[in-house]
């Protein structure tokens, strides 16, 4: 496999789609977005083209949020065909109490590398806000999910081949963002997700990314995503790495 396949291999397989650059967030109800590219080019031995496209949309309240999040990558080197992965999410949160919130999310993603015509998941459940400040906040969430999978090609799941699998997960999470300085914002977030269906089984998620502004509406962002499946699918790796550089564009 060649060396920009590797890296960018199925990174999207395994999780919500996150937008690292921090879309402002204020509590009037209005809807405010973000937009990130981030693109690589080589030519001479080996030629290669790597498109990433995302965006982040927040309406927020003092008592609830709406976010809707997506993802496009495209993949071409001279080695194989075109490779394209989509993705979109979307999170809702209310406040219950001061520090205690409600959560539910939707999660949809085609990733054909990957071996995935469609994964959807659904999922609820509660969290703690254990730090709330304006320069930091630290969440902890632990919940019940539900997902469908449907394969490419037939895959030995839980021992058996099947061409589609769906499992009930445990959502256990914990999330920070960080306004570093006034031109610099740090965002990460660490998911565990044990299979209810297939005991020992599990997914879990690392996804870390640093925003520094260079005007009011511009900012660079690098990112960095981790995956690992403990159950992949033959000939698939349990553990993905993508670290992507880019440019952000505001709209407040």
């Amino acid at each position: 496999m060649p060396p920009t396949r590797l890296l960018a291999t199925a990174c999207l397989a395994a999780a919500p789609l996150l937008s690292f650059a921090q879309v402002t967030v204020k509590n009037d109800g209005q809807w405010r977005a973000l937009f990130t590219a981030g693109a690589s080019v080589s030519s001479g031995n080996s030629d290669s083209t790597t498109v990433n496209l995302s965006g982040e949309a927040v309406k927020a309240s003092t008592t609830d949020k709406l976010s809707l999040n997506g993802r496009a990558m495209y993949l071409k080197d001279d080695d194989s065909d075109s490779e394209q992965r989509y993705a979109f999410g979307a999170h809702y949160q209310r406040d219950l109490t001061d520090r205690i919130f409600g959560f539910g999310q939707f999660d949809a993603l085609k990733d054909e590398p990957a071996n995935l015509s469609s994964r959807l998941s659904v999922g609820g459940g509660a969290g703690y806000h254990l730090i709330k400040r304006d320069d930091l906040t630290w969440d902890v969430s632990g919940g019940l999910g539900y997902t469908h999978e449907r394969y490419v090609a037939p895959a030995i799941v839980d021992g058996v081949t099947r061409s589609r699998y769906g499992n009930l997960e445990v959502l256990l999470a914990e999330e920070s963002n960080h306004k570093v300085s006034d031109n610099t914002t740090l965002k990460q977030r660490l998911a565990y997700l044990p299979d209810l269906r297939n005991s020992g089984e599990y997914r879990a998620t690392f996804d870390g990314g640093l925003s520094v502004a260079m005007t009011k509406r511009l900012s660079l962002t690098a990112t960095v995503q981790h995956r690992y499946d403990s159950n992949p699918g033959e000939g698939l790796k349990k553990n993905d790495t993508l670290f992507i550089t880019g440019v952000s564009f505001r709209i407040d």
